[in-house]
Formats: C-alpha cells, structure tokens, sequence
C-alpha cells in the first residue's frame, strides 16, 4: 500500500504567512508607475513559495521515494528514491541550531535527508523502523512544532497590524 506524506501545514503555513507578512504591503507603498508590476511579482512570487512547500514522500513496501515540484527540482531539490533494502543505517548530524538532521546512509555510500517536516511524522517513522529493522526512537522533527505555530501566530499578527494601519 502507497503511503504520502505531505509537507506538515505548519511548516507551509508558516512559510506562507510570513511571506503575505512581509509583501502586502509593497504594491499599496510602490510608486503609481510600479503597481502593477509588483501585483504581478506578489502573485507570483505567492505560487512559488505555496509550490515549493508542496514536496512529499511517499512509501510502498519495496521503497521510499522523495517527490518535489517542478519549482524545487528548477532550483536545484532533487527527488530521490531508495529501495528499503539498500538502506544500511540512519546518521545524524548536528545543525548549527543545536538541533539534528538525519540521513539515510545506503550500502552505495550515498546519503539521502530524512524528511523532518511531514504529516503523519510518526507513522512515517514507524513505516520506515518496519521496513528497514532500524531503531527510530532519536529520531524526531528537525524544529519543536510550536516553533512553526508562533511564526504563523506572528505573521498573522503582522497582516492584521498591516491591514488596520492601512485602513486607519
């Protein structure tokens, strides 16, 4: 059976929100001659963010496969597939923000990222511990999720504060 999962919403909430927070306001303080062209800039700069946080994975019983948009794959993310039985172990590393990353190391040698960021977080980790017999209990998501939650928390509160100081 194929299992997806998709970006968490609120990581892509996130995202978004702060990206509406920090742009609204540019076509109503843009010169007249510039408005429409910053409408155009917003709207889609608005499609790219909504497309790149648009990524899954999807797991069956043979593979897990990392799937991202046309956007990502154009700016370089890759998708990328492994067999269960070519994964040898899970390694992580530290990030600068004092937190891990983990990596699927293979038989090859090659290291594939482990989505941090999907719904359904720890089913995705149960599929993976089924399928390959490698204990999964460090192993949790990148950022706290209240992380995520205050941002959008913020953000919105940003668009509101933007939204009364333009109407007053």
């Amino acid at each position: 059976m194929i299992e997806k999962f998709k970006t968490l919403f609120f990581v892509k909430s996130s995202l978004i929100s702060l990206y509406l927070a920090l742009t609204i306001p540019l076509p109503f303080i843009s010169i007249e001659k510039l408005k429409i062209p910053s409408i155009i800039i917003f709207a889609l700069g608005l499609y790219l963010i909504i497309n790149i946080t648009s990524d899954y994975v999807e797991t069956c019983s043979n593979k897990i496969s990392y799937k991202s948009s046309f956007i990502s794959k154009f700016l370089g993310k890759k998708n990328w597939e492994i067999s269960w039985k070519d994964i040898k172990l899970i390694k992580s590393l530290p990030t600068s923000q004092s937190s891990k990353v983990y990596y699927f190391n293979t038989h090859q040698g090659e290291n594939y990222l482990v989505p941090q960021r999907v719904e359904k977080f720890e089913k995705f980790l149960l599929i993976v511990s089924s399928n390959t017999g490698i204990d999964i209990n460090e192993i949790s998501y990148i950022s706290p999720l209240w992380t995520y939650k205050l941002l959008t928390l913020l953000s919105i509160m940003m668009i509101a504060g933007e939204i009364f100081a333009f109407l007053s």
